[in-house]
């Protein structure tokens, strides 16, 4: 069984100069059962761990107003299994994994499974071949769009605004506080954001935080983009 270099380089965006890892990255345990030769579980652990510092990355330049539980709900958002298999069944990758004939037979290289194992191991791959820097640009290159439009849509205001701007080419939302009232106790904050080709609008909160989501819910109601279905649900 060969792995067909170039077509996987031209789907990953990456050239090996070592094949021998592609390849181990590519081939199913049931390819070389009884061989001992080596599978992708290694390189899928190692991939694993790369991807999640990667998407972390990503997320802390992305969101500078997320707090820790944000960032840790979109970063289990992006690595899970479900996401890896969709970015490697949006590439192609599947028909080029090395498996054994009844694997084949039984549609294995469709297997959500199995894709979101190969999509790791590929980017263990990269970072051993090109080191982190090669390996970040492939996730950057697969994951941008699904960080800023997640499945699963964040009821936070400010980062659906954050989204929504970035979708619709309105920039970055800013933010300034334009009043303060009642006592030192019981602050009542006004917050006013505005963007790009954006209606600006003002929200009210016991701390600026609270003024900012107000104000950025203010934004997408006047779009017609909020609550998402009625409720604020997905």
């Amino acid at each position: 069984m060969n792995v067909d270099e170039k077509a996987v380089a031209a789907l990953l965006g990456y050239g090996f100069k070592d094949n021998g890892l592609l390849r181990e990255a590519l081939t199913h345990a049931s390819a070389v059962a009884g061989t001992g030769d080596p599978t992708y579980q290694r390189l899928e652990f190692l991939g694993d761990r790369v991807l999640g510092l990667a998407v972390a990355e990503m997320l802390y330049a992305a969101f500078p107003e997320a707090d820790e539980g944000e960032l840790s709900r979109r970063l289990t958002q992006l690595v899970r299994r479900e996401t890896c298999a969709k970015v490697a069944k949006t590439i192609g990758i599947g028909k080029h994994i090395l498996l054994g004939e009844a694997e084949k037979r039984s549609g294995a290289e469709r297997n959500r499974g199995i894709l979101a194992n190969i999509c790791e191991s590929v980017i263990g791959a990269v970072f051993l071949d090109g080191g982190y820097d090669a390996a970040k640009a492939f996730i950057v290159a697969n994951w941008q769009d699904l960080m800023m439009e997640p499945d699963r849509p964040l009821r936070d205001p400010k980062t659906m605004l954050q989204e929504w701007t970035h979708k619709a080419g309105h920039g970055v939302p800013v933010y300034r506080t334009i009043g303060r009232d009642g006592p030192d106790h019981a602050p009542v904050f006004v917050m006013e954001v505005s963007a790009e080709g954006v209606t600006p609008q003002h929200g009210k909160g016991s701390s600026k935080r609270a003024a900012e989501q107000a104000a950025a819910q203010a934004v997408l109601e006047d779009a017609g983009v909020w609550p998402v279905n009625g409720n604020g649900d997905e």
